[in-house]
C-alpha cells in the first residue's frame, strides 16, 4: 500500500487534474469512460487506489491542512509565509491563498470516488473485491466532505447523480445536509470494508477506519450514545488495539501498527517536499521549519510523561542524523520557540531526512478518548478509555475522570495531529470552555493575545476564487460576506 498511488496504469489511463486550481476545471470521470477502462479488476482497483493520491500534494496534508491547527494554543506558525500569520491571528479573508489550496484536492478526491462508484458495476470482477473497492470510495468521499466540513462548514456536495447529470456547479449544502452526506457514506463504508488487510495492502480504509470517523462525527454532533456505539467497535476490537508503545506510531519500523486506524503512506525517493516531516523539522536537518511548539505546550505533559520526548524536541537532546552528521545536540537557536516538532522526524542511516515516515489521521487512541468523553458527557464513567491510553503510557490513572482530564489527555496525545484547534471549537459549542478568553491569554511574545469572534471564526472563510469561478452560485460564509 506504500505506493498504491502511483501505480503507472492510473497514470496513463486516466487523464486526472490533480493539480487544477479549482472544481469547476475538474474533468467530470463519470462522464468520460471507454471501451478500454472499467473493464476488470485491475481497472477498478487502479481507480480506487487513485482516490488516495491527492492527499499526498504537498498543499493537502503537509503544509496546507496542518495550517488550519496553527489556531491552536500548541504551536506557534514559523515559516515564512504572510498567509500563515493572518490565519493564526484570526485576521484572514476571503482571499487568503491558504484557504484555497488544499479545496481543489478534496474535490478531486470526491470525483474520482464518483468515478467509482458509477463505473465499478460494469467491470467483470470478484464481487469481494468489488465491494471493498466500493467501500473505500464511499469511505474517502466521506472524508474529503468531513474535512471541507470542519474547515468550511457549508460547502457545495456533489454525488454520482450530480455527476450524470452534468450539474457541476451548485449552491452550498446546508450544515445538516452535510452532516447527512458524511454519515452515510460512512455506514455504507462499514458494511464494504474489511476489518483488516494483508501486509500487501496496509493502508486503505478499513471497517475501523470507518468506525472511528463515524465516532468523531457523532462526537461533533454531540450524539453521545451514536459515538459510544461505534466507538466500542474499536476499544473492543483487538484488530484496533493501542500499540504497545506511543512512540511506536511514529517510527517507520512500526507506524502501520493496528492502532493506527488511517494514515498517509508516504515511501522515501518518492515523496516529495509534501510530508510534515519536511514542514515540522529543523532547517539545518533537513526540514523548513514550520509548526513549532510553544512553551504552553511543553508544561501540559505530566512529569514523567514518555509521549513529551516523543513528541517535542527539547534542548539537550541527542538526536542521530545518520551518515556524517551523526548524533546532533538539538540547541535552541535550531528554532525561535524553543521546541520543534518530532512525531514525524526520521533520518536515514545513511543521513538526509527520511521522507519515508506515515502521517496517522486517525489511531485508536483518539477514539478511546472520544468514547471517554461521551461517556462523561452523557453522565457515565469515561474512567476505562481515558486510563487504557494513561497506562500505555505509564502513567496513573485517573478515577471520576471529568472534562478537565479529557481535554488533557487529548492535547498531549493528539499535539501535532491537527486536533487540538477543532477540539477546543467543538468544546466551546458545547459549553465545556469559553474559546474566547482561551484564546485571548497571552502565551508570550510570539503567541499572544488574539481576538476569536464567536461565532464567526468557528469556520474559515471560502476561497473568494471559488465564488468566483462560480458565476454568483456559490454564496460566501455569512460572517466574511462584504
Amino acid at each position: 500500500m506504500k505506493k498504491i498511488v502511483f501505480i503507472l496504469s492510473v497514470l496513463i489511463l486516466f487523464p486526472f487534474s490533480g493539480c487544477s486550481d479549482d472544481l469547476l476545471t475538474s474533468t467530470p470521470y463519470g462522464q468520460s469512460t471507454s471501451d478500454r477502462f472499467w473493464r476488470n479488476a485491475d481497472d477498478v482497483v487502479a481507480a480506487t487506489n487513485a482516490i488516495y493520491e491527492p492527499m499526498l500534494a504537498e498543499d493537502f496534508l503537509g503544509h496546507a491542512e496542518m495550517t488550519f491547527d496553527i489556531c491552536s494554543d500548541d504551536m506557534w506558525r514559523a515559516g515564512d509565509h504572510g498567509e500563515d500569520q493572518a490565519i493564526e491571528d484570526f485576521t484572514f479573508d476571503p482571499s487568503n491563498p491558504q484557504l484555497r489550496y488544499s479545496w481543489s484536492y478534496k474535490y478531486e478526491m470526491i470525483s474520482r470516488a464518483n468515478a467509482v462508484l458509477i463505473n465499478a458495476s460494469k467491470a467483470e470482477m470478484d464481487e469481494s473485491l468489488r465491494k471493498r473497492c466500493l467501500g473505500e470510495a464511499y469511505f474517502l468521499r466521506g472524508f474529503a466532505y468531513w474535512r471541507l466540513y470542519l474547515i468550511y462548514g457549508e460547502v457545495p456536495v456533489f454525488t454520482e447523480e450530480d455527476v450524470l447529470a452534468g450539474n457541476l456547479n451548485k449552491a452550498k449544502s446546508t450544515f445538516e445536509q452535510m452532516q447527512t452526506q458524511i454519515e452515510s457514506d460512512w455506514l455504507k463504508a462499514v458494511d464494504m470494508l474489511p476489518v483488516s488487510y494483508d501486509a500487501n495492502n496496509l493502508g486503505r480504509a478499513s471497517q475501523g477506519t470507518a468506525y472511528g470517523f463515524l465516532t468523531k462525527l457523532y462526537v461533533y454532533e454531540q450524539q453521545w450514545a451514536k459515538a459510544i456505539q461505534t466507538g466500542e467497535k474499536i476499544t473492543t476490537n483487538a484488530a484496533y488495539k493501542l500499540a504497545d508503545s506511543f512512540v511506536e506510531n511514529f517510527q517507520i519500523a512500526t507506524e502501520n501498527n493496528p492502532e493506527v486506524l488511517f494514515a498517509l503512506q508516504y515511501k522515501d525517493g518518492w515523496t516529495g517536499d509534501d510530508c510534515p516531516a519536511i514542514y515540522t523539522t529543523p532547517r539545518p536537518w533537513g526540514g523548513w521549519d514550520f509548526q513549532e511548539p510553544i512553551q504552553d505546550l511543553v508544561d501540559e505533559f505530566e512529569e514523567g510523561d514518555p509521549r513529551l520526548s516523543y513528541t517535542v524536541f527539547r534542548p539537550g537532546d541527542q538526536v542521530d542524523l545518520g551518515g556524517e552528521e551523526g548524533v546532533q545536540q538539538y540547541t535552541t537557536d535550531l528554532s525561535q520557540t524553543g521546541y520543534h516538532f518530532r512525531k514525524y522526524a526520521s533520518w536515514r542511516t545513511t543521513g538526509g531526512l527520511d521522507q519515508g515516515q506515515n502521517a496517522p489521521l486517525l489511531r485508536s487512541a483518539d477514539v478511546y478518548l472520544l468514547v471517554a468523553e461521551a461517556k462523561i458527557q452523557s453522565g457515565q464513567s469515561g474512567d476505562a478509555e481515558l486510563n487504557a491510553v494513561r497506562i500505555r503510557n505509564g502513567l496513573q490513572p485517573k478515577s471520576g475522570a471529568t472534562m478537565e482530564d479529557i481535554i488533557h489527555e487529548r492535547r498531549v496525545e493528539l499535539a501535532c495531529e491537527n486536533e487540538r484547534h477543532q477540539d477546543l471549537m467543538r468544546w466551546d459549542k458545547a459549553g465545556v470552555i469559553d474559546i474566547v478568553a482561551h484564546y485571548k491569554k497571552d502565551r508570550g511574545p510570539l503567541k499572544p493575545a488574539r481576538n476569536f469572534q464567536r461565532p464567526k471564526h468557528y469556520y474559515f472563510a471560502l476561497p473568494q476564487r471559488e465564488i468566483d469561478l462560480s458565476n454568483g452560485v456559490l454564496k460566501q460564509n455569512e460572517n466574511y460576506a462584504q
